[in-house]
């Protein structure tokens, strides 16, 4: 979840998904909130742990901490260098999870077809919006936080990508590089509102509705597979803060025009067995998550 989260236009939210943590996450977080401090004051530190499913939460966030500082630099990395072999590695673990949802739909009645429609328009929408440009003021900056943090917990939309969209990522990773404690600490009060608020949100969506729920998360994946197509043309840059350019605009396009118009080489044959290797490992996780259940 952590690499995912740091390349604009992957969910973490996907990732946990694919591996059958989903629904274990999105109610662990619902209990953090005044409950939690009430057990807490009223049967103690152990009681409220377990209230809360503190050793998931803590195992978790420890993966995605090691992450950021190890693995995501990987695959910033491979962004830089080889960005369409990437993108369908991710493409293919997307497409799979979105089918691996489909699947789980015992009856496409109207309100569930409607609901993936949705979804997947929504989230094509969201991930063809130009990103703009917005001088980052504390409300700004609060809001983006609050608006980011449910999306890196949505399936399909990219917490990373808001940002961009909202024009906020350059300023808060420059934030993070010069240690801004003032923007981050707004930053991060808007994150921890947005998180405890949303994800109670979706813990009773999946309790009342779930099936309709499986199918608007199903089509938010189907919708941002946009956003992750390995072959793009920039037709606009922008200047980052080290004053180097970087894509601002880009259409998707086929790998014998991206070869045409770029001059560069598609990968493609690389790039569909990382593809099928991506689709494979959801498949896998799916299996394996799917057998551990059955175990217990």
């Amino acid at each position: 979840m952590g690499a995912a989260d740091a390349v604009p236009g992957v969910s973490g939210g996907t990732i946990a998904f694919m591996t059958g943590i989903y629904e274990e996450l999105i109610g662990s977080l619902r209990r953090c909130g005044p409950e939690a401090v009430g057990v807490l004051l009223r049967d103690g530190i152990a009681a409220a742990w377990n209230y809360v499913n503190g050793a998931f939460l803590l195992t978790l966030l420890a993966g995605i901490i090691f992450s950021v500082v190890s693995f995501a630099r990987g695959v910033l990395f491979l962004l830089a260098n080889y960005p369409e072999m990437l993108w369908a590695f991710f493409f293919g673990l997307i497409l799979a999870s979105s089918w691996l949802v489909v699947q789980e739909i015992d009856r496409w009645r109207m309100n569930v077809a409607s609901s993936f429609v949705i979804g997947t328009v929504l989230a094509y929408m969201v991930t063809s919006i130009s990103p703009a440009a917005v001088e980052p003021t504390p409300l700004m900056i609060f809001f983006s936080g609050m608006i980011a943090i449910c999306a890196m917990i949505l399936p399909g939309i990219s917490g990373s990508f808001i940002l961009l969209l909202l024009g906020m990522y350059a300023p808060i990773l420059a934030a993070v590089k010069a240690v801004d404690l003032n923007t981050l600490g707004l930053f991060i009060v808007g994150c921890v509102i947005g998180l405890l608020s949303f994800s109670r949100v979706l813990n009773w969506m999946f309790t009342s509705y779930r099936t309709t729920t499986l199918a608007l998360l199903g089509g938010f994946m189907l919708g941002s597979l946009n956003k992750v197509w390995p072959w793009k043309y920039t037709s606009a840059y922008t200047i980052n803060r080290h004053g180097e350019e970087v894509p601002l605009v880009q259409e998707n396009i086929l790998p014998a025009s991206y070869e045409a118009m770029t001059g560069q080489d598609a990968y493609l044959a690389m790039s569909l067995v990382l593809m099928a290797a991506g689709a494979a490992l959801v498949v896998l996780l799916a299996r394996t998550a799917g057998a551990s259940s059955q175990q217990e």
